[in-house]
């Protein structure tokens, strides 16, 4: 489904539900959210990290060709150009989300906390296991904090039981949107004394709690994304063996990792839907996603599966770890748009206009994302 089509979805979604309970009208059909707030790491963020405090391997990222295709400047987004949640928004005509840390940056659409490197378990965990390469201090839970700080100032909202109609201001038109959040957690752990079992308990727990956290608050409408594959990465193939391949060329061990940890999620989004049944919570199926380009990436007009546009070396990746994209040694393609990978850990904007596409149109999301917004727009005109 092309971009453009996809926006006009989920237009016709909302005229379809708004004729059948209201008279007519010659006006545009509102947006079935007015504000998006945004968690996550560097696949969501949209500028809380710069090339001064972002992740230890992709520390240029305030340099160009970040964001050359769409931006034509660097954006301090981990890719060429526009990432997930920047297609959401336009999907659901709303400007692209500022990030936390630019303060005077017009938050009245919703905010974007998501952070490059950032892990789903605190960081103090990994400090007291000796473990500090490739992270930053923030957690999932620092964006809550974030949001908390945020929600109080700006509304009043403290939680649904002391500030109940302050709060349901701010979350009745929300969207939440929790971009993957864990794959750093798995990656940083590789070689210590830390199992991935441990690693996928803790930091499942911590959204879990997180989930709960802001649906004490009052959030209602809630989209969670599972972890991509992040075997498929050039990053990965600089950590693993040569024999630990799948059946897509992909590091095999790390795949495995996402995909159980996608599973013990969604078994806990199970349960968490159960006991709140006042709250649509939608899971965004990255990895299938993922999965699914790659398997026909010359469909959607891609050329290269592993190498990465930017980056340094040339040969069959094109990557580097000390010389990574943005730095003095590096080079671009020409062609990003014919490249899954960008800097070898992140997407191109062409991949996740793909992959927004595949979860906005239903495809890879349970249950799908019309049906949240369906149900917002029939409590909105309950309300």
């Amino acid at each position: 489904m092309a971009f453009s089509t996809l926006v006009i979805t989920i237009t016709t979604l909302i005229f379809t539900i708004l004729l059948s309970t209201t008279p007519q009208s010659c006006s545009s059909p509102p947006s079935p959210f007015k504000k998006i707030y945004a968690f996550g790491d560097s696949y969501t963020d949209t500028g809380n990290t710069k090339t001064s405090t972002g992740p230890t391997a992709f520390n240029h990222v305030s340099n160009p060709p970040y964001g050359v295709t769409f931006f034509h400047r660097p954006t301090n987004r981990y890719s060429d150009g526009r990432i997930v949640v920047d297609f959401v928004a336009e999907a659901l005509s709303l400007p692209l989300l500022p990030p936390y840390r630019n303060p005077s940056a017009d938050r009245s659409h919703g905010v974007n906390f998501a952070v490059g490197g950032a892990t789903a378990i605190r960081h103090g965990f990994f400090m007291k296991n000796n473990i500090t390469f490739n992270l930053v201090p923030q957690s999932l839970q620092t964006q809550l904090v974030w949001f908390d700080k945020i929600l109080e100032s700006d509304y009043g909202c403290k939680d649904l039981k002391t500030t109940p109609r302050e709060c349901r201001g701010v979350f009745g038109d929300a969207l939440i949107w929790l971009g993957e959040i864990g794959a750093n957690d798995y990656t940083c752990s590789l070689g210590s004394s830390l199992s991935g079992k441990i690693i996928q308990t803790l930091a499942i727990n911590s959204v879990t709690g997180f989930l709960q956290a802001v649906m004490n608050k009052g959030a209602k409408y809630i989209v969670v994304q599972g972890l991509p594959q992040t075997g498929c990465t050039t990053y990965s193939f600089s950590l693993s063996s040569p024999e630990d391949r799948d059946q897509m060329g992909c590091v095999a061990s790390m795949n495995k990792l996402s995909s159980a940890h996608n599973s013990a999620l969604q078994a806990k989004l199970n349960t968490i839907k159960n006991q709140n049944p006042q709250a649509v919570i939608v899971y965004a199926d990255y990895y299938n996603a993922h999965l699914s380009l790659m398997k026909n990436f010359k469909k959607h007009g891609f050329k290269e599966l592993y190498k990465a546009c930017c980056g340094y070396g040339g040969g069959a990746y094109n990557f580097d770890v000390f010389n990574t994209c943005g730095s003095p040694s590096s080079s671009s393609c020409s062609n990003p748009y014919e490249y899954i990978n960008w800097d070898g850990a992140h997407l191109t904007e062409a991949v996740y206009k793909v992959l927004t596409d595949s979860f906005l149109n239903g495809t890879f999301c349970s249950p799908p994302f019309h049906y949240l917004v369906s149900k917002k727009l029939q409590n909105s005109v309950m309300d």
